[in-house]
């Protein structure tokens, strides 16, 4: 299975997870000249910020760490970067936003075996 498949499953996951939770989906992967976005929700509740999701996939056995090791300093900096160019472009600067992370361990096939969500991450 291909690195692009492998992302696309987890991209996948995690849309279906946000939706079950009743969240409005906003954007799925937008991007600019400084990133992307992988998912732009937005919770039921009336003073809820606007969630920026990092959607991170891996695979079973696989030997670069776990996928929450990977939303390091440097791509948390770079999404920061990334919703700015958003918000402003949207004229939502005002609004408040929270940062989270959707991990998804995938087993060899491709089928979901855990898919965490980290709230309010960074």
């Amino acid at each position: 299975m291909s690195r692009l498949a492998v992302g696309k499953l987890g991209e996948s996951a995690a849309r279906a997870h946000v939706e079950g939770l009743g969240w409005q989906l906003r954007e799925l992967n937008w991007r600019c000249k400084s990133g992307e976005l992988d998912i732009v929700a937005e919770p039921p509740q009336d003073d809820a910020p606007l969630v920026i999701i990092e959607v991170r996939t891996r695979r079973e056995g696989g030997r670069f760490g776990t996928a929450a090791e990977s939303v390091d300093f440097r791509k948390q900096r770079q999404l920061r970067s990334t919703a700015q160019v958003y918000l402003y472009g949207r004229r939502l600067q005002e609004r408040r936003v929270r940062f989270d992370v959707i991990t998804v361990l995938l087993d060899r096939e491709g089928k979901v075996l855990e898919l965490r969500h980290y709230e309010e991450a960074f």
